[in-house]
């Protein structure tokens, strides 16, 4: 079954941010839009980078409304950890949710049952915290932030316009479609 269309299930974790411990919870998805971002683990090698390109975008998705949250199977002192003796992960100001207990990764089922570790997974949520976008990549293959801004600007453009759709590369500003039955087989 598919995750596009549901909403969160209900969970509760910890997570590191700011230099502090915060719950987070099914409920912290709800009244903004949200990114979570899945990655296998803490202290390895592609995981860095992603979380740094996240890092590089997230002003422009703070302005868009986005709040955005990290996880993997790690715990949050090892974030805490992670965070405080690595200089790219120290520039992450967004939440690091731990999910020892696999319960989100499950939720989202992204779990590496063998590995016990998170595959790479992007999850767009609006602000009922129903998925609206899902992406999973296999573990050695690094995903681009820039691609979620726009993902995320082509959602927010058709939950407020109902009626319309984007089209393939669609970006703000850019045309978009109104599905009727003038348009079977026109385009």
């Amino acid at each position: 079954m598919s995750i596009i269309g549901t909403e969160v299930q209900p969970f509760k974790a910890q997570a590191f941010k700011n230099g502090e411990f915060i719950e987070v919870s099914e409920e912290s998805f709800k009244g903004q839009w949200s990114v979570l971002c899945f990655y296998p683990a803490d202290f390895t090698f592609v995981c860095p980078t992603e979380l740094e390109d996240l890092q590089n975008e997230y002003a422009t998705l703070k302005e868009l409304g986005v709040e955005v949250y990290s996880a993997s199977t790690d715990t949050h002192f090892t974030h805490k950890g992670w965070h405080d003796s690595s200089e790219t992960i120290g520039k992450i100001t967004y939440a690091m949710i731990g999910d020892p207990s696999q319960t989100l990764t499950r939720n989202f089922d992204v779990l590496d049952e063998e590995s016990g570790l998170a595959d790479r997974g992007t999850f767009i949520i609006d602000p009922d915290g129903v998925v609206q976008a899902a992406e999973i990549n296999a573990g050695g293959i690094g995903r681009d932030a820039s691609t979620l801004v726009n993902k995320i600007k082509a959602a927010q453009y058709v939950r407020n316009n109902p009626g319309e759709v984007c089209p393939a590369k669609w970006e703000e500003g850019g045309e978009t479609l109104k599905p009727s039955l003038d348009l079977v087989g026109k385009i």
